[in-house]
């Protein structure tokens, strides 16, 4: 649908996702060919090694810098992706967030070895309800964020300060394009896992593991689809408890995706059941930009 809507209209694409920053991470993100990133530019995808902790704060500030170079440019910067905590702290700003503490994280992940991460995230519902609300019992990396910004500040992590982000400097049109038949959107996460397997994922992870720095606890390593299959790989299950377990974080991995689209204002919703939906949306987006693209 971007690179539609970048072939019609003066766009400029930035990616909103957590793992395709990463390079080698290709089969597992669905990350855009090579041949199409050629012929269609998209920013903040393969800026660092998979050894690399590239955190959401390095995210946003980058992000800026691409879309005030867009805009320089006299282009619409187009935000596309699916990492919904990435953009909503784009979109409304970090509050004051400290930096990591190597310490204190090391000491998180030796009790999570211990107890599980379950636990930890019970220790995260006393200290701050509203943020374990929003992490998954099993979401290691955010936990242990959400734990040391706690601890570290003594207080909740902020949802964003007012005035801090993107939204506050420009106006934004936010689209959401989901299939919102649960079953057919079952269906369809179940096929396209078992169709990076076939473009071999598998033999990403085998790359990946090689790879100096490059271990199971890394952030790169724990993104859905590439921590069962490092599992599997290390013998903890077989191939059919990997695509099992895989296929239900991505179940997961899309309820909570579509749970901040709907109590996100200000959304424009498509469904992606309709046959002509790219139409649909390169007809709205045309007349959205129409004033702009009139001066």
């Amino acid at each position: 649908m971007a690179v539609t809507l970048a072939q019609r209209y003066p766009v400029e694409l930035i990616s909103v996702d957590a793992a395709q920053v990463y390079r080698g991470l290709d089969v597992g993100t669905a990350k855009p060919g090579k041949d199409l990133q050629a012929r269609v530019p998209h920013g903040l995808i393969d800026v660092c090694e998979p050894s690399d902790t590239f955190s959401v704060a390095d995210y946003c500030a980058t992000a800026e810098v691409l879309i005030g170079k867009a805009h320089a440019k006299g282009r619409i910067p187009l935000l596309v992706g699916g990492s919904s905590f990435y953009f909503s702290m784009l979109e409304n700003g970090l509050g004051a967030l400290p930096p990591a503490d190597p310490e204190f994280r090391a000491k998180l992940t030796y009790k999570a070895k211990r107890v599980g991460w379950p636990v930890l995230h019970q220790e995260l519902d006393a200290l701050d309800p509203a943020s374990a609300a929003r992490i998954e019992r099993h979401d290691a990396q955010r936990i242990q964020r959400a734990l040391e910004i706690n601890r570290l500040t003594g207080e909740p992590v902020p949802r964003g300060s007012p005035g801090g982000g993107i939204g506050s400097a420009m106006a934004l049109t936010k689209m959401a394009l989901a299939y919102t038949d649960r079953a057919a959107l079952h269906r369809i996460l179940a096929v396209r896992f078992k169709t990076m397997l076939d473009e071999g994922l598998v033999a990403e992870v085998e790359g990946l593991r090689r790879l100096p720095g490059v271990k199971k606890d890394c952030v790169a390593m724990r993104s859905v689809g590439y921590r069962q299959v490092w599992r599997y790989l290390d013998g903890e299950i077989d191939c059919a408890a990997m695509c099992a377990e895989a296929i239900a974080a991505t179940r997961q991995l899309a309820k909570r995706q579509l749970t901040w689209l709907r109590r996100s204002g200000g959304m424009v919703w498509f469904s992606a059941n309709e046959p002509r939906v790219s139409e649909v949306v390169a007809t709205y987006t045309q007349v959205k930009l129409s004033p702009w693209l009139n001066n």
